[in-house]
């Protein structure tokens, strides 16, 4: 292999499966856009995508958790500085993720509609997605990287994806012209989506006028100042939803079929370094032994394993909490009432700092405790599951304010039980109940702002 691994990232393109994809180009005929011919067709559209990123973004941090972070793993000190980077490059395509989902939040409440931020839990029910759209937890690895690409393939770009060649042949068919109930569709890529809005879009503002079709209030978006991405733009018009829908289909299969730097390059470049690594090394091993796997059985009856280990269980139960307290903080901030920006800048402090001070520490925990005795050397993943699928908007604000602090107060105490039980855990779960507690506060004391 050409690649090296002190090959940038940044710098993609440059290694044999590259080269190949290279060859192959990406400019062929687009995809027909799908129908979408009222605002309630629009706000489901809309609603898919934003599950659409949310799993993908979810896939992103799992396989980023799975990576092993340290010599006494059995790197060498060359494989972890690659590994580091991998997994640098890897969580910063799920932060763009999240910038994903709230521009389609952002889109949503343009329009009148509300925040949709639940999901299924993975992997989802069959019918959920068209059967070329696939969503499953897989540990770092050829396949992880292999099924990311094909999910941010451009379009017009044929690869193939072993979780899904049985699938396609089910392909939904497209609706009827002059349908009144919006329903599934099917679309080839993220791209052909999201260019399908597009173009929604624009004719919904011939049919209804600009003014009409963005009825909703600028001021229950999320902006740049609050969240710090530049690209996270207010939607007022139709040339605004365009900058957010092409920030999307840029970052994810690249500007327009220029794909090396986007996160279709990203990962067949970070593909390639693995060949090379591994083809250097056999026995080279990136990802702990993760396994899919469940604290309580799916809702749907799918054949997902169990954790049976009670500590492993726990934990990954207070990932889940966290999880799920982020998503009602979000919900809140997007469909906030009387909230003042100081209040609504405490909902911003507390989402940040569930992702990276209880989500990241549990998330990389989890990864290297064992799933139970049935599955010998295995280790578990943060399962991100839901405990219901509705979207729980708290509708009330001096109500949805205590119910938060509350739940996270729960979520404390219940780290400190698991830490009482299991103290060799003390120094990743010692600071997330002092971040849970930091956060009740903070909702407490922004009551009275």
């Amino acid at each position: 292999m050409a690649m090296t691994t002190t090959t940038s990232l940044q710098d993609a393109g440059r290694g044999v499966l590259a080269s190949v994809l290279a060859l192959r180009g990406t400019r062929a005929t687009r995809e027909a856009p799908l129908i979408i011919e009222h605002r309630e067709a629009l706000y489901y559209m809309l609603c898919l995508a934003s599950e659409l990123e949310h799993g993908i973004m979810c896939q992103y941090l799992y396989a980023a958790f799975s990576l092993k972070q340290s010599v006494d793993e059995g790197l060498t000190a060359v494989q972890l500085e690659t590994v580091d980077r991998w997994r640098t490059a890897i969580s910063h395509v799920a932060t763009q993720e999240m910038l994903h989902l709230a521009l389609v939040q952002n889109l949503l409440s343009s329009i009148g509609g509300a925040p949709h931020l639940t999901r299924p839990n993975l992997p989802p029910p069959p019918g959920r997605y068209p059967p070329t759209v696939s969503l499953v937890l897989l540990p770092f690895g050829e396949a992880a990287l292999r099924h990311f690409m094909y999910l941010e393939r451009p379009e017009g770009m044929s690869l193939d994806d072993t979780l899904l060649s049985a699938a396609v042949a089910r392909a939904v068919p497209a609706l009827e012209i002059g349908a009144i109930v919006p329903q599934l569709q099917d679309f080839a890529t993220i791209g052909h989506l999201y260019r399908s809005i597009e173009e929604g879009i624009r004719n919904l503002a011939d049919k209804y006028g600009e003014q009409r079709l963005f009825c909703g209030p600028p001021r229950a978006q999320a902006t740049q100042a609050q969240f710090g991405w530049k690209e996270l733009v207010t939607i007022t018009d139709c040339a605004s939803a365009q900058a957010a829908i092409d920030t999307i289909i840029e970052q994810g299969e690249g500007p327009r079929g220029n794909w090396q730097s986007a996160h279709f390059g990203q990962f067949v470049n970070i593909l390639d370094e693995y060949f090379a690594l591994w083809q250097s090394d056999p026995e080279f091993e990136p990802a702990r032994p993760v396994m899919s796997a469940n604290v309580r059985v799916h809702e749907r009856a799918l054949d997902v394993p169990l954790i049976r280990d009670t500590i492993t269980a726990r934990c990954t139960d207070l990932f889940n909490v966290g999880y799920e307290v982020l998503l009602l903080v979000l919900q809140r901030y997007f469909a906030h009432t009387t909230e003042t920006d100081a209040q609504l800048g405490v909902l911003v402090d507390i989402a940040l700092g569930l992702m990276f001070e209880v989500i990241k520490p549990l998330g990389q925990l989890v990864t290297r405790l064992p799933v139970g005795p049935e599955y010998p050397g295995r280790t578990a993943g943060p399962s991100f599951e839901l405990f219901y699928e509705s979207d729980c908007v708290l509708p009330h604000q001096r109500a949805a304010w205590y119910v938060l602090e509350e739940r996270l107060r729960d979520a404390m105490a219940f780290g400190e039980r698991i830490r009482a039980d299991a103290p060799h855990l003390s120094a990743v779960l010692a600071p997330v109940s002092a971040a849970l507690n930091k956060f009740a506060d903070s909702l407490g004391d922004g009551q009275a702002q």
